[in-house]
């Protein structure tokens, strides 16, 4: 009787939860699954708040080495909001350690013009717009409005960031109320600027 040769997994058609549960099996190719599933995610999420591709690669690398060896412990609903966060930690931690040297002049300079995978579906307009505007809102508010970007829901978000959803609901309507009078405001200035005889 000939033997059975078992079939190799198709790693890219599991689900998250079938992926953990064989990377904590030992099988290795299933984190890296997650890794290649999760990486433009979060490296776009602390690249928004870090302003700096360095800075947002050190944090990636961090997010991912801690992930992995928290990995054999996990036991969290969604491995995406668990995942965001520890991004959410990582990149608190960095802003924390560089809150005394950062000057405030460079938060206009924090954001990178070129589009991530997550901003390709906003205009460029639009989206230089709210780039440039986020510094402007709290430090609660530029972090729902980051996690929502990179396509977190509001259940994610507030997994990620330990609040009731309730509140990130409020910190994402205040952040929306904030961006809309501070865009009427841009728009009224351009237009106050533009205007005139001609």
């Amino acid at each position: 009787m000939p033997l059975l040769r078992r079939r190799a997994p198709n790693w890219e058609a599991m689900t998250d939860e079938e992926l953990v549960g064989e990377a904590q099996r030992g099988q290795r190719e299933a984190f890296g699954v997650l890794y290649d599933r999760y990486l433009p995610g979060v490296y776009g999420y602390c690249y928004r708040l870090l302003g700096e591709r360095e800075a947002a690669e050190d944090a990636n690398s961090a997010v991912f080495t801690k992930a992995l060896a928290a990995l054999p412990a996990f036991r969290a609903r969604s491995f995406r909001s668990w995942l965001f966060a520890i991004a959410h930690n990582v990149v608190v931690d960095e802003l924390r350690g560089r809150r005394a040297t950062l000057p405030l002049d460079a938060a206009g300079d924090m954001f990178d013009p070129d589009p991530s995978p997550e901003e390709l579906a906003i205009t460029a307009v639009e989206r230089q717009s709210l780039e440039s505007l986020l510094p402007c809102l709290s430090a609660d508010q530029q972090n729902v409005v980051a996690l929502r970007i990179s396509g977190l829901t509001a259940t994610e978000i507030g997994e990620a960031m330990a609040r009731p959803r309730n509140a990130i609901d409020g910190i994402q309507h205040r952040a929306v109320m904030r961006l809309r009078e501070l865009m009427t405001e841009r728009s009224g200035t351009v237009m106050t600027k533009g205007g005139g005889d001609g």
